[in-house]
């Protein structure tokens, strides 16, 4: 993904000012944001539990003894 660097972000929140106006958009910020801290939690959970899983297994003697 390309970067959109300051002119493409004017460009983007003005649009997002003409479809949305200005009362919607502190609610729309919001809605992000959570969002985005909820998939962050998530894929953090997910990266714990694979790292968790791995150590296990590492830890694990019988999964030595199969090799």
């Amino acid at each position: 993904m390309p970067n959109i660097g300051v002119p493409g972000l004017i460009i983007v929140l003005a649009l997002a000012l003409i479809i949305f106006g200005p009362s919607k958009l502190p609610q729309l910020g919001r809605a992000v944001g959570q969002t985005l801290k909820e998939f962050k939690t998530s894929t953090k959970e997910i990266m714990d539990d694979v790292t968790d899983e791995f150590k296990l297994e590492d830890n694990d003697p019988e999964s030595k003894k199969k090799k």
